[in-house]
């Protein structure tokens, strides 16, 4: 059996997002011949004409297959652009394509900011979907009728997928083959690719590294650096600030001006992202490393883990880890 995907670029279109994509579909048919399967993906990268297309980078791709509605694929995945809103109005033929192939197909992507395409051609009304963080607030403002959820690594929506940026696109490709040919030969590919398989689909796009570095105003920078620095410790929202002399009230609203999240989630993410590295790179008992990153119990890591990340701690460094905890003695933290 031969599943077609067809990753559709255009003039200016990301490189990367494009050969992410194709890589997990190529290394997954790897896995499948190994596993002595006779399933396999037929990718081609498909664009309105046939030939070399030049990218983002300046090094073109060569497109196998003109876009047509004679031969469609099972699978379409359109990628993004720097600047998506001038590609689309440049390839109005991807945007009739997707229009009047989609119903026909039985998955159409966009990864990153290539949601625009599905959007202006329709295929996003009053469905959700995400995008690269960068361009949500411009997809809100041009299709209004798509629920825009900007948060997420990527988001499946009936027979629509969509993802956020570059290396989400990955993890929205890994997905699909896990759908097709199950978890372990996800995990292959995932393994080969040295990613984590898999970032739930509603994992946020945001660290809260990226969030500090993206903070405009010093002062809201500097608490974010201590909290950053301090995660072990109790931080309340009054020592907060304090540090910039500002009243509870003002400090929350000024935070959360800056960078669209409370003190409380960014701590929280903070204190994640730090058990994180700890679940990565050390053997540590589940209930120290809780403990060392400023959660009460482990059940609270547990509990933050769970909604930020969709799995729990233990699943985490099962999957990601270097070396794991005492499984036996951990077991019923699971």
């Amino acid at each position: 059996m031969l599943l077609t995907v067809d990753i559709v670029i255009y003039n200016g279109f990301k490189a990367l997002e494009a050969i992410g994509a194709l890589s997990v579909f190529t290394y997954a048919n790897t896995h499948l011949e190994r596993c002595g399967l006779s399933e396999r993906y037929d990718v081609k990268l498909a664009s309105v004409r046939r030939g070399e297309i030049p990218s983002d980078t300046g090094v073109p791709l060569v497109s196998a297959k003109s876009l047509n509605t004679l031969s469609l694929p099972h699978t379409a995945i359109i990628v993004g652009a720097w600047d998506i809103e001038k590609a689309v109005s440049r390839a109005p033929e991807i945007v009739q394509w997707v229009e009047a192939a989609a119903g026909r197909m039985a998955r159409t992507a966009a990864l990153c900011s290539g949601a625009f395409f599905l959007a202006a051609a329709g295929l996003l009304d009053g469905r959700r979907a995400t995008t690269h963080w960068a361009v949500a607030d411009a997809l809100k403002e041009k299709y209004p009728s798509v629920r825009v959820n900007a948060d997420c690594i990527f988001i499946r929506d009936g027979r629509i997928w969509t993802s956020a940026g570059v290396t989400a696109g990955i993890d929205l490709a890994l997905a699909l083959v896990e759908e097709d040919f199950g978890l372990d030969i996800a995990l292959a590919v995932a393994r080969d690719l040295v990613v984590y398989l898999k970032r739930p689909g509603g994992q946020s796009q945001f660290s809260a590294h990226l969030v500090s570095q993206a903070t405009h105003h010093p002062g809201i920078r500097d608490v974010q650096a201590w909290i950053l620095a301090n995660t072990q410790k109790e931080l309340s929202p009054s020592e907060m600030a304090e540090r910039l002399s500002m009243s509870v009230r003002s400090f929350n609203r000024c935070f959360k001006r800056e960078t669209a999240m409370t003190p409380s989630t960014f701590l929280t993410r903070a204190r994640i992202e730090a058990a994180r590295r700890m679940l990565e790179e050390g053997n540590s008992p589940a209930k120290t490393i809780a403990a060392r990153c400023g959660f009460k119990t482990y059940e609270a890591m547990r509990k933050a883990f769970h909604q930020t990340l969709g799995v729990t701690p233990l699943a985490y460094r099962d999957h990601f880890g270097l070396h794991h905890g005492d499984d036996q003695a951990e077991e019923h933290l699971r």
